[in-house]
């Protein structure tokens, strides 16, 4: 399969990029003759982050161009040689060179997805070894992509529609590839823009950047301008001497506030000149590099109104400390009365931007109402994402060969549903979303005005709904190795996100304590147990406390342990039969005779 040839396909992962163990079983894999069986992965989380009751789903774009530049290279082939036994076969490391993803196929949510617990991400099917092979990488791709979406989304909900939201993060981000993702994704999420131009050249993230204080510091005002000569913006007229100008502006400036005409920097002063002689049609000003109402405003102001009697409007001003709340009400007053005083009306509508350190505490303050901060720039807290740093993806082995595959753990949260399935979402009359449900891909699909029973997850029995409509969640974008519809671009997926979380309920949108969306499992209309299964049960009631255990949870999984060699096959009959009556999901052809070699495979890892 080749790689895409665009710009983004600099930014693909490597198939190195991934944990030791995964070419360690990959060689398991061959020395066994199983590197060609057909196998499922899934790729999920089990909690939503944040404390949070939604996710959003994003990395598909990146997995995509993963898996269409997959080849081990030479170099990388003698790699594992050297890390893996001296006496490994050769052959095998023939078969990793030979190895893409042609046969590989990809279900998934679209990118901007809502994303609950439990219900997959990705759906990956291919050759075992591939397949395996591909786990790292994938979660690496999509569990930071998606954890950045929804904490870029939260804080969107926060700052509400009408504030603009910079992301500004690449220097506090977790290196360069933890930077690009994160202002690619920031801006998926619902952000307007980055200051990361590598962002804008591979994903055309919309960039937005101006001046630092080291900018501003560089200057002592004794600096003169090669060219202060500056034309003006709509007439042929004769050019004017910027810094002249904003020398005379300044008087009556400093005359209106109350201050003398030496207490502005007259360093600053010559910063913002220089700026504005560089950027006429786009003038900023970084107001507290000394002091915002003595030297930062009042500069600002003779270079906006010198630059305003040319036909130019400056862009606004930005606060990179202390109560940013109060100083942008303090100077939206001063901007409506110097815009009266001078006859600049656009002068008191300009834009305010604000940053530094800025939390959802801080930009829910920043958000109320009556503010008049237009822009905020935020950086640490969404490429960090301190309150939860990790969304915890998991990829889980759930058939192979075309039969289930299940994990047990020391922890009922980390067990596994086996089997292929489907999910759907479940609509209410106005398109209100009721809940997600999983079954197993060959039972037909739910049907709208159609009455469903539906086994939510951790609930102790089923309910029925009757949707109004059904969505089926995941789309199939990869199949063996092609590229089935083209992916939306980011700024399309971008407002796919928008529209997603407008669905979404304000008691689940609620970033402290909200209602948690529900997830469950579709019963099977018949329990398929063969005659041999209930004797099976009766028999064991007695000796291992089913009467007791049964409505607590799959007790069968403690016991399996007590001897996994002997009770292993029972185990499995007796997991398939809670499946079925608890979970929801169907025994899947057990109508053998027990205890027998089941197809439901117990995994103790």
């Amino acid at each position: 399969m080749a790689a895409e040839q665009d710009s983004e396909a600099r930014a693909a992962a490597r198939p190195l990029l991934t944990d030791l163990y995964q070419a360690t079983m990959a060689l398991g894999y061959w020395r066994a003759g199983r590197a060609r069986e057909q196998a499922e992965f899934e790729l999920f989380f089990r909690g939503c982050p944040f404390g949070g009751a939604f996710a959003l789903a994003a990395g598909l774009r990146d997995c995509v161009r993963f898996l269409r530049a997959f080849r081990l290279r030479d170099a990388d082939v003698q790699f594992l040689a050297s890390v893996l036994p001296p006496d490994t076969d050769p052959a095998f490391f023939e078969h990793l060179r030979a190895l893409d993803c042609s046969d590989v196929t990809v279900r998934a949510l679209p990118e901007g997805s809502l994303a609950f617990p439990n219900v997959p991400l990705l759906q990956v099917s291919g050759p075992l070894l591939v397949v395996q092979l591909l786990e790292t990488p994938l979660l690496c791709l999509v569990s930071y992509a998606s954890l950045i979406a929804t904490n870029a989304a939260r804080l969107r909900l926060i700052a509400g529609p009408e504030k603009r939201l910079l992301e500004m993060g690449l220097r506090r981000a977790q290196g360069p590839d933890g930077g690009l993702t994160a202002s690619t994704y920031s801006y998926l999420g619902g952000f307007d823009g980055s200051s990361n131009v590598l962002a804008g050249q591979l994903r055309g993230v919309p960039l937005a950047g101006t001046l630092a204080h080291s900018f501003v510091t560089s200057f002592s005002g004794t600096e003169v301008p090669p060219d202060p000569m500056l034309a003006p913006a709509a007439s042929p007229g004769p050019k004017v001497d910027l810094t002249a100008r904003v020398e005379a502006w300044l008087d009556g400036v400093c005359a209106h506030l109350g201050l003398g005409v030496q207490e502005p920097h007259r360093g600053e002063r010559a910063a913002f000149v220089a700026y504005a002689l560089a950027f006429p049609q786009a003038f900023q000003g970084l107001l507290d590099t000394y002091s915002v109402q003595r030297s930062g405003l009042p500069n600002f102001l003779a270079v906006a109104l010198a630059l305003g009697e040319l036909g130019y409007r400056a862009v606004g001003i930005r606060l990179d400390s202390g109560d940013l709340l109060q100083q942008a009400q303090e100077i939206r007053g001063v901007f409506r009365t110097v815009s009266a005083r001078f006859q600049m009306p656009w002068l008191e509508s300009i834009s305010i931007a604000v940053s530094n350190n800025i939390d959802e505490k801080e930009l829910a303050r920043l958000a109320q109402e009556g503010s008049e901060v237009n822009v905020i720039g935020i950086g640490t807290n969404v490429v960090t994402c301190p309150r939860q740093p990790s969304l915890g993806c998991v990829y889980k082995l759930v058939s192979v060969g075309g039969q289930p595959r299940m994990k047990l753990t020391e922890d009922p949260e980390k067990q596994t549903l086996p089997g292929s399935k489907a999910a759907f979402r479940l609509l209410g009359p106005e398109g209100s979303l009721l809940l997600d449900v999983l079954q197993l891909a060959e039972e037909p699909p739910p049907q709208a005005g159609q009455e469903l029973r539906v086994w939510p997850h951790g609930a102790r029995e089923a309910c029925t709904v009757r949707p109004a409509g059904v969505e089926p969640l995941l789309r199939l974008w990869v199949q063996q190795g092609q590229l089935c519809e083209p992916l939306p671009s980011l700024a399309e997926s971008r407002a796919f996100a928008q529209l997603s979380l407008s669905r979404l309920s304000p008691e689940h949108k609620r970033l402290e304590w909200p209602a948690l969306y529900q997830v469950g499992a579709r019963p099977h209309p018949q329990l398929a147990l063969g005659p041999s299964v209930p004797t099976a049960l009766a028999s064991l009631s007695s000796s291992h406390r089913l009467h007791c255990l049964i409505s607590s949870g799959p007790w069968w999984t403690d016991w399996v342990r007590e001897d996994p060699r002997e009770n292993h096959a029972w185990g499995a009959a007796l997991g398939t039969w809670w499946f079925s009556s608890h979970i929801g999901l169907p025994a899947w052809n057990l109508l053998l005779p027990l205890p027998v070699s089941l197809p439901l495979s117990l995994s103790h890892e």
